[in-house]
């Protein structure tokens, strides 16, 4: 069986944003976004996370103190972090930030994936308990398009273009590396 066209296209056509405009997020939005999130699939259904949703510019300049590469966070109308207990699963987490940002795409919100390289700083930031782990966040916000077509032009100019075929990626029954 094919899949439906609008939800394949979201997924194929689902692009990390890391400029986006100056508006705040519809509470509307971000409580669609946010159940679609709550209502992904987790090992043995436990949905061992927590989402901090961090809105204010004091509170996104803190978070991404705690992290590399985070200029979207700086750039976003606002980021949620994702928290897991210490029974938690880190594949669930991957899961629920998937599915927070293919909702996000459906309601014309654009994301960019963020990895908290120091975790006791975000649990400092963010008042997360000691074991609990928070080592990614989803920043969000409305697409600034001029901003993004920019990027990506300089992103080609550099190389950074495209998928790999999927023969480079895909093995059968053995790795073929």
């Amino acid at each position: 069986m094919a899949p439906t066209p609008p939800c394949y296209d979201h997924v194929i056509d689902l692009r990390a944003t890391r400029n986006f405009l100056p508006d705040a997020v519809t509470p509307e939005h971000l409580a669609a976004i946010l159940e679609a999130a709550r209502w992904t699939g987790s090992s043995k259904n436990t949905q061992q996370w927590e989402f901090i949703v961090v809105d204010t510019p004091e509170g996104l300049e803190a978070l991404a103190s705690a992290g590399t590469f985070t200029r979207p966070v700086l750039n976003s109308a606002l980021t949620v972090a994702l928290v897991w207990p210490p029974d938690g699963y880190e594949f669930d987490i991957g899961r629920a930030a998937q599915n927070l940002m293919l909702a996000a795409d459906a309601l014309g919100v654009a994301s960019c994936p963020i990895t908290l390289h120091d975790e006791d700083r975000a649990r400092e930031v963010l008042g997360v308990p000691a074991g609990h782990r928070c080592r990614y966040a989803v920043a969000l916000g409305y697409p600034d398009p001029e901003a993004e077509a920019a990027e990506r032009r300089e992103r080609r100019a550099a190389g950074k273009t495209g998928r790999k075929p999927l023969d480079e990626v895909v093995s059968k029954g053995r790795y073929s590396g």
